[in-house]
């Protein structure tokens, strides 16, 4: 913060030893004059509970990035010129740290969790017991994001992230912890795999069995009963000429002939059948 102020014939002469002759003693006086800078906008960025020295580590990251870029040829002060990148390099470690789970990966979302804050106290401040849905939707209409966007950016700003190792009950005698709640539904890894193996012999059974039909009742078999939305018995007769009665007969005729070829193969397995 004492580093003496640069007037700009100074500032323009400092710039260009860097750009043209990539002078690290020019380069050093650029950045170190513009340090308080960088601590006045990390500064506004306090609130969100990260270390400040981070914070001015990072923007001072993004005044040597802005450095690297800077054209002297310009007619515009370098404070100007890297305000955005200081900014953007702190803005973007805040996003990488401030939770485990990653967020703000679009620019509306960005805008949402650095100004949702500041507008949801806006708002408190100017409406008396507004509902939340209510600000949501004019938050939402500020920032041209969706309203779901805001109630969930709301959400995870309002309380810290938990791990599933974290402890429910502090006792000697209780040491369940959060993760040991977790119902998962799906089937257990064996399950899984004797039901793949069951389908896959089971298969091969049923495809054996149909050789013992004819082409007729083999076909009424498959449009009945072999595909996801089975034709009716109306549509088949129309399309083999016959009656829809006729198509039951012989649908019930063709799944004996199955039933009688399955347990002559495989006698023990009724309850498939």
């Amino acid at each position: 913060m004492r580093a003496p102020y640069l007037e700009r014939d100074e500032e323009h002469e400092l710039a260009v030893r860097w750009k043209e002759d990539h002078d690290q003693v020019a380069l050093h006086r650029l950045t170190a004059a513009h340090m308080r800078l960088v601590i006045a906008i990390a500064a506004r960025f306090r609130n969100f509970g990260l270390p400040m020295g981070d914070l001015i580590q990072e923007g001072h990251v993004g005044l040597l990035e802005a450095a690297s870029r800077f054209d002297p040829g310009r007619d515009v002060r370098f404070s100007t010129y890297a305000t955005w990148s200081i900014r953007a390099s702190i803005q973007d470690y805040i996003l990488r740290n401030w939770s485990i789970v990653r967020g703000g990966t679009s620019s509306s979302q960005k805008a949402l969790f650095f100004n949702l804050r500041r507008l949801r106290a806006r708002m408190a401040q100017n409406a008396n017991q507004q509902p939340p849905e209510t600000m949501y939707i004019q938050i939402a209409n500020a920032l041209g994001v969706a309203a779901s966007d805001v109630e969930l950016m709301d959400s995870r700003l309002s309380a810290p992230d938990t791990s599933l190792n974290a402890p429910i009950h502090e006792t000697e005698s209780d040491t369940a912890n959060r993760q040991d709640f977790l119902v998962d539904d799906a089937a257990l890894p064996d399950e899984t795999v004797a039901a793949r193996i069951d389908s896959e012999r089971q298969l091969s059974w049923l495809q054996k069995a149909l050789n013992v039909l004819n082409e007729r009742e083999l076909r009424i078999v498959r449009a009945r009963r072999l595909r996801e939305e089975g034709a009716t018995l109306e549509s088949l007769g129309a399309r083999l000429g016959i009656s829809k009665e006729r198509v039951r007969q012989i649908e019930n005729r063709a799944l004996e002939k199955l039933r009688e070829a399955l347990l002559r193969d495989h006698p023990d397995r009724t309850t498939f059948l």
